[in-house]
């Protein structure tokens, strides 16, 4: 089923006010220029991102330092990211024009480190473990990224984690289902119903500390196991203290 959703086109920083519907698809695919860390770990990030024709993706290994699900990116911090769960980051650019008026600079396509960059879709609004078609390869929305030290110092934005946080659209990571290209152009559908009602927006609030999100995402059991555990350890003190 095409999407379609309601976005405010934007010229460089200046918002248009009037809303228009767009079908959702991809803005550009984005790959890793490997630098020093800008945050001043002893390692290499693949946070700052190059336009890219087209990415091929794949699954990788199930854990955390497995690598990217994008042929030819690039992870540097592999105690955090990589791995099936990570296989690939999208943002959209509207949230994309919102920060560029923030912080009265332009961010191109690739800026929050994504390897896809969306148009016409909101991505904070989708179902966890929503099936997406995009190109020639299936993807499921997977779990939310939570800002740290790199991604606030490759911005040089102070306080960023609190903000990044606040304004609660953190894009999604996606897990690669069924092997493919992605083009920019390429239009994004959804296939099927994941059968709840937990989108990426609750699930982001969830993992940033939220404990009413976290019991309502803990509830649809609709996170993967490693991350539905470390929420259902961090509520058990508050249901202790409830039932004693």
């Amino acid at each position: 089923m095409p999407l379609q959703v309601r976005h405010f086109a934007a010229s460089r920083l200046a918002w248009c006010s009037v809303p228009r519907v767009t079908p959702a698809r991809v803005l550009s695919t984005n790959v890793a220029v490997p630098r020093p860390d800008p945050a001043g770990a002893d390692r290499y990030t693949g946070i700052s991102k190059r336009l890219t024709a087209q990415i091929s993706v794949f699954t990788p290994g199930p854990s955390y330092g497995d690598g990217s699900g994008v042929e030819g990116d690039f992870i540097g911090d592999r105690d955090h990211h990589g791995g099936e769960q990570k296989a690939v980051y999208a943002y959209a650019r509207e949230q994309l024009h919102y920060w560029s008026r923030e912080f009265g600079r332009i961010l191109e396509p690739g800026s929050f480190g994504e390897n896809i960059t969306t148009a016409g879709v909101d991505l904070e609004a989708l179902l966890i473990n929503q099936r997406l078609r995009i190109g020639t390869a299936v993807f499921e929305v997977s779990v939310p990224r939570t800002p740290c030290r790199t991604f606030a110092a490759h911005l040089g934005v102070p306080q960023w984690v609190q903000r990044f946080t606040e304004h609660g659209r953190c894009g999604t990571y996606l897990r690669v289902v069924e092997s493919g290209k992605v083009t920019p152009g390429d239009s994004i559908s959804l296939d099927g119903h994941p059968g709840h009602d937990i989108t990426m927006y609750t699930a982001f609030a969830a993992a940033m500390g939220d404990d009413d999100a976290a019991a309502l995402v803990v509830a649809a059991e609709c996170l993967p196991p490693y991350y539905h555990e470390r929420l259902v350890r961090r509520l058990a003190p508050a249901a202790e203290d409830v039932s004693s």
